[in-house]
This record gives structure tokens, sequence and C-alpha cells, in this order.
């Protein structure tokens, strides 16, 4: 059975930063990549950063270059979004999702997942 499952959500301060972390089980992890989402309400779900689990080759939409860094834990099967200086517009549920494509771009785009988590809040305040 396909499972992703994120933590490490929370509140924080305007500047301050927080880490995600993914855990995938139940699929051939290293074909996929790995792309985070975020959906504030009232606004459709975007791709905030991707990775592919094969080289570690990375992109990230231009919201969150310079701030946000995706990396992946191979052995553990995970993979970590590091977010700093947060704003708050960066406020939203915050998803893992996996895409079967080495092509990592392609985890930036909503409409490509094979495979989503549960999702996990990040607020922050002003």
């Amino acid at each position: 059975q396909v499972r992703l499952e994120e933590s490490g959500g929370g509140s924080v301060q305007a500047g301050g930063s927080l880490r995600l972390s993914c855990s995938a089980s139940g699929f051939t992890y290293n074909i996929y990549s790995v792309g985070w989402f975020r959906q504030a309400p009232g606004k459709r779900r975007e791709g905030v950063a991707a990775i592919y689990t094969g080289t570690g080759a990375t992109a990230y939409a231009d919201s969150v270059k310079g701030r946000f860094t995706v990396s992946r834990e191979n052995a553990k099967n995970s993979v970590h979004l590091q977010m700093n200086s947060l704003k708050p517009e960066d406020t939203a549920m915050y998803y893992c999702a996996a895409v079967r494509s080495l092509d990592y771009r392609l985890a930036l785009d909503p409409t490509n997942v094979a495979y989503w988590g549960q999702g996990t809040q990040v607020t922050v305040s002003s």
C-alpha cells in the first residue's frame, strides 16, 4: 500500500524557519520524483519544490527560491523541505506528493501526481 506521510508543520513568526519531512513507503522510491505543494484557503494548489530521489536534482517555484531547500534521505525513503525566512503568505496546508517520472520538474505540477500525502499545516504570523 502506497503511503506518504508529512510531519513538521506548525506555527512560527515571520522570519522564522520550519522543516517538513515526508516519509514514503509502499512503492519503488527511486523511480519517482517528489514534490512539495501548498494550498491556502480559496487558492489553487501550487507546487513549491521538487526533487528527483535518484540524483537529488531540484526545482523550485519562484516564490520560494532562495528561502526553501528540498533534500532527500534515501536510506530512510524520506524527503525534507527546509523553509527559512518564512512570510505570512507562506501560510498554507503543505503536501508531499510522488510523481512517477525521473523529470523532477513534472513534480511541480499537481496534475502529474500519482500519490498524495495527507498534508501538514504551516502558519506564519506577522
